[in-house]
């Protein structure tokens, strides 16, 4: 097969070539291109030793990126291109990192040492794709399997667990039998991994379009650095609006809401509360009162020991805390919520409430009319500039304190004033809220 290369790659790989070393695309580029998915990136191995692609390379800027393990990066039209020399790694006594590294000029070596076979590709003009352990069959069978004993990947580097999720879950792709027994059995290396690196590997499993397999499949892998999962599996919920357990109920929230990085992350943990607050009433139905608050912390806690960034904790937290909005039933009663949250806010508690009500019992799923009529009155609200939180009244606290108010009772009156517009009760006008106020 042919693969079309951009013109600089082909020019990297013809300086090498011309100064008589070997050169190809390699890992991800390659995969792509026989999946027909535009590359976002293209890497070149090379025999050429790190000071000899220094010397091809001497007419351009280059950095020393990781040249201990054999990588170098070459700018060109300020776009950095990684080349890197073939090598063999040496033992993984963390199960991360390689102690050290042997370069070699066998472009087999190279290859073996790679986590997956669809990964383990190369490509130029001159050899065409050279495959070694089964890669392109695997590309077009949709199949992800590790080069070599899967024990033996999976314990030189612990992350390629979450990294066989992660791509099964992105491209939609089957962990391959064995691969998947490996995977459940070196599951606990994943506590020898970084929170940091755990957190990207899992905000892009949850964002895949095959996430509904891989969660259901592997929660005892994700319980390793997210123990709050384990109780969440098998746990039954009773009573006929429950239609799954509540690991089940929760795979199903997050592969139907938008493949957004935050929504995505809210329904992974937005019932985790649910274990902890679970009671049965008189007619042994579950009850699980306050669990979206308990949830909200239990996210925070969780987000915080990954080491997310503080945007993301607090707001995947106030989602998790609030997921149990329901559409209202009168403009009013929208109103008054919009008194501490935003229209934004609004609009994503009922982009949850959808994925929530539809992992229920069939017939409390479709809220489609009731959703539509808080989103017409939402847009009213807007476009109206009506009145919702003390910023927009006509009244502020000088006027009040003028007017004979004093300390706390400004902000009482102020209070007031906001819910007599809201209800209704009086006009958004400064002499009306006066008069309704003395």
């Amino acid at each position: 097969m042919r693969i079309n290369l951009p013109q600089t790659i082909e020019n990297l790989l013809s300086l090498l070539h011309s100064a008589g070393f070997e050169a190809y695309c390699v890992g991800g580029a390659v995969r792509d291109s026989i999946m027909g998915v535009a590359p976002g990136d293209w890497d070149i191995t090379t025999s050429a030793l790190p000071e000899e692609t220094r010397e091809v390379f001497k007419d351009y800027k280059t950095i020393d990126t990781g040249i201990k393990h054999g990588t170098l990066t070459v700018i060109i039209d300020h776009t950095p291109f990684e080349i890197t020399t073939f090598r063999i790694d040496g033992d993984y006594e963390d199960n991360r990192h390689p102690q050290n590294v042997e370069f070699t000029r066998n472009l087999e070596e190279d290859l073996a040492r790679r986590d997956f076979t669809i990964n383990a590709l190369a490509y130029n003009h001159m050899h065409g794709l050279v495959d070694l352990f089964g890669g392109q069959e695997h590309v077009y069978n949709s199949i992800i399997k590790t080069v070599g004993d899967p024990d033996k990947r999976f314990q030189e580097d612990g992350l390629r667990i979450m990294r066989a999720l992660r791509f099964a879950s992105v491209l939609g792709f089957t962990i391959e039998e064995e691969t998947a027994d490996a995977i459940h059995r070196n599951k606990y290396l994943l506590k020898n991994i970084s929170a940091e690196r755990i957190a990207v590997e899992l905000t892009k499993l949850v964002c895949g379009k095959n996430v509904f397999n891989i969660l259901m499949e592997y929660p005892d892998v994700l319980s390793v650095f997210i123990p709050e999962i384990e109780p969440a599996i098998n746990f039954t919920q009773y009573g006929k609006k429950h239609a799954y357990n509540v690991w089940e109920h929760i795979c199903h929230t997050v592969d139907t809401i938008p493949q957004d990085k935050i929504l995505r992350l809210t329904m992974l943990l937005h019932d985790l509360g649910k274990v902890p607050t679970h009671k049965l009433n008189d007619k042994g139905d579950s009850t699980f009162k306050n669990h979206a608050m308990v949830g909200g912390e239990i996210a925070k806690e969780i987000l915080t020991r990954l080491k997310f960034d503080k945007k993301t904790i607090n707001r995947v937290s106030f989602l998790v805390s609030y997921h149990d909005f329901e559409p209202v039933e009168s403009k009013i009663e929208l109103k008054r919520h919009l008194k501490t949250k935003t229209p934004e806010d609004i609009r994503t508690l009922l982009t949850i409430k959808k994925s929530d009500r539809g992992a229920l019992s069939e017939s409390y799923r479709d809220i489609s009319e009731q959703t539509a009529k808080n989103l017409q009155w939402l847009k009213e609200i807007e476009d109206n500039n009506e009145c919702c939180t003390i910023k927009d009244l006509d009244i502020t606290g000088n006027v009040l304190l003028n007017a004979g108010f004093s300390g706390k009772k400004i902000g009482e009156a102020l209070e007031k004033a906001l819910d007599a517009v809201i209800e209704e009760k009086a006009p958004n006008k400064k002499a009306d809220l006066l008069t309704y106020l003395l």
